[in-house]
């Protein structure tokens, strides 16, 4: 660690331009990245679906179920009430999310000095995950620059000239921000946060230590009230939630999320070879460069701002890591968010001790180099994976395209029903409803569909040869592009 000892410790600087030119760096390169890679050509995902449905005026809902929350629902409503372009909602979020990260790296602009600030924030916008979900209506991105902001304003909260009060409040805010997105992201961030508040203020200033749990629990108003109107109320809610994630309790997920680096945007079950473990090698050295960043922001005089982002970042991955049994990616965003704090500090630190200890410019080039070279190589993995992941959405969606025009030639029109395997994705695509006979979308009976199909169009879809339904087996069936197949209901 004595590579990494910095300059004696310096009160952090007072804003100015050079920390403007470093938040909005970071946030028009994340914004120009999404725009010339993530956005063209992309398919709305199954979860997108979902969500974009509930607000989308013409396009029938897709089952809603127990575990989701509304809050990205509510970000997509200004572009999908008034379009069903992708392109369009795809622009929308990435301008939406670009202008947030440059709010959320304002808040941290009296904490951390502008080059360290300008450094977390593009190691944070350089992960893959963090490009490839910036566009799409998912709320895990969402909850990582909530996670963020409260973090930020928190600690702004302690300062003697941070802002007190409306400080406080503003990380409240925060917190119910990322609670409306993900309520158990929520309960996850106040833990950490009140923690660090009452450790700080003890119960002197309630405000401060007070104002994560009330985020938590104004956040969470509108997924209560909704597990009492819709689910059976709340205990009823959270036990159907448990159940659709595979049951939460005691699961080790940590090499099923190093696995999913490679570019698998949802690893359930994840037992397929871990063909390219490279793309997790960042990944298994953060431990080491969070705690290095650590303690070098220590001996600089900010070690209470990378400590507390350490610790809620740890907070935020722990039940993903460890109750959940599977993996994906995005579930880890809101703890890269943070974490990115004391990573950015140890790439400060590594390269302000080359400047201090390298005494001639050979020396100098050289180790600037071989830093350099280091981050230039995690940056090629992360653009090889989005790019593959990118490619992929664009197939999708043409693969998408064609079966719902294939659909549409066999009379598969609005008002219509599609179920079985693939069925929301090719519903959305194609102007249909969805409706599943059993499992987490229990909507309907095969008497039901049967019903339906003398009304109107209704197909049964399956996926990969699989066989179809016992009540759909003597349906006349009809080959998809993408190896769908359509079992058409029989009408009259």
């Amino acid at each position: 660690m004595g590579a990494l000892r910095l300059a004696p410790p310096t009160a952090p600087p007072v804003p100015g331009a050079s920390a403007l030119a470093w938040t909005a760096g970071s946030a028009a390169v994340f914004a120009l990245v999404q725009l010339a890679v993530a956005v063209p050509g992309s398919s709305l995902g199954w979860d997108e679906i979902v969500y974009v449905s509930q607000v989308q005026p013409g396009t029938p809902a897709a089952f809603f179920s127990a575990p989701r929350a509304r809050g990205i629902s509510y970000l997509a409503a200004p572009v999908a009430a008034l379009t069903t372009s992708t392109t369009a909602l795809r622009i929308w979020l990435a301008l939406l999310s670009s202008g947030a990260l440059f709010l959320v790296l304002r808040v941290w602009r009296r904490l951390l000095p502008p080059p360290v600030l300008g450094c977390a924030g593009l190691l944070f916008a350089g992960l893959w995950v963090t490009l490839y979900y910036g566009p799409r209506a998912m709320p895990n991105l969402w909850c990582a620059l909530g996670a963020l902001a409260a973090a930020g304003w928190l600690l702004r909260a302690e300062r003697p000239a941070g802002g007190g009060r409306a400080a406080a409040a503003c990380a409240g805010a925060a917190v119910a921000f990322v609670t409306v997105m993900r309520p158990v992201d929520g309960v996850w961030l106040a833990l950490p946060l009140t923690g660090a508040a009452l450790l700080t203020a003890g119960l002197r200033r309630p405000l401060l230590w007070a104002a994560p749990p009330v985020g938590v629990l104004a956040g969470a108003v509108p997924w209560v009230v909704e597990a009492y109107t819709s689910y059976g109320g709340l205990a009823a809610r959270l036990a159907r939630a448990s159940e659709i994630q595979g049951g939460i309790g005691a699961h080790f997920a940590v090499d099923d999320h190093a696995r999913s680096l490679v570019g698998v945007t949802l690893c359930r079950p994840c037992d397929a070879a871990w063909s390219h473990p490279w793309t997790a090698a960042w990944w298994l050295a953060l431990p080491l460069l969070v705690t290095a960043g650590t303690v070098a922001a220590r001996r600089a005089g900010r070690g209470r701002q990378a400590a507390v982002a350490a610790a809620v970042g740890v907070c935020l991955a722990l039940p993903y890591l460890f109750t959940v049994d599977y993996a994906a990616p995005r579930f880890l965003l809101p703890a890269y968010a943070l974490l990115a704090v004391p990573v950015a500090e140890c790439v400060a630190a590594a390269f302000g001790a080359v400047r201090a200890r390298a005494h001639t410019a050979g020396r100098r080039r050289a180790a600037y180099g071989a830093l350099a070279g280091v981050l230039v190589l995690h940056v090629a993995v992360q653009a090889a994976v989005l790019l593959r992941l990118s490619e992929r959405s664009r197939d999708r969606h043409r693969e998408l395209a064609a079966a719902a025009a294939a659909l549409h030639r066999l009379d598969v029109r609005r008002p219509c029903v599609l179920s079985g395997d693939g069925a929301i994705p090719l519903a959305y695509y194609t102007g249909c409803a969805s409706r599943q006979v059993g499992g987490h979308d229990g909507s309907t009976t095969a008497d039901g569909l049967a019903s339906l199909g003398r009304r109107m169009p209704v197909a049964v879809i399956t996926a990969g040869g699989a066989q179809a339904p016992q009540y759909a087996r003597a349906w006349p069936v009809f080959d998809l592009p993408g190896g769908y197949a359509a079992r058409v209901a029989p009408r009259g």
